[in-house]
């Protein structure tokens, strides 16, 4: 951590807002993980959509992780990278074998929730400190999980 930031936040703030975004990249990565997982192996009569909406979906992911660490970075603070650091940060429950193709929705949506869940813990923090550019950041990664969320629901909607 450099010793002379002066980006109008403190230290402890830094470190604070630094840890819940590193909780908030452990359950992005996940998410994208678990998306990539679903994406190799789905199988059944929505097999070609599927397939097609978990691709836009992990991608959509991969860039979220990096503007997550980017902004940890941004902080003053490393980004945690391993599986064994986003194992012990994450919320969201690792797959270990491959659902139904109802199952692997159900499992999307729940790790969606938990993304916005994570994200939404962490605005207390961010307005108290008053740093917008982790407010937007959130505000942007709540929105496309709510979005996703829904769009997943709705596939299996009767």
């Amino acid at each position: 951590m450099m010793q002379n930031m002066n980006i109008g936040l403190s230290a402890s703030q830094r470190e604070a807002l630094a840890k819940g975004l590193s909780r908030l990249l452990a359950d992005s990565y996940t998410l994208y993980l678990k998306t990539h997982y679903f994406h190799w192996n789905v199988v059944g009569p929505h097999f070609k959509s599927l397939h097609e909406q978990f691709e836009a979906q992990y991608l959509e992911l991969a860039l979220a992780v990096d503007t997550i660490a980017e902004r940890i970075r941004a902080l003053g603070h490393e980004a945690p990278g391993s599986y064994g650091a986003f194992s012990k940060l994450t919320s969201i429950k690792e797959e270990t074998h491959v659902p139904s193709w109802e199952k692997m929705i159900e499992s999307l949506v729940q790790g969606h929730e938990t993304v916005i869940r994570t994200a939404r813990e962490l605005i207390p923090l961010v307005n108290e400190a008053h740093d917008e550019v982790s407010l937007n950041l959130l505000a942007e990664r709540m929105d496309v999980h709510e979005k996703t969320a829904w769009m997943l629901r709705s596939t299996v909607a009767a």
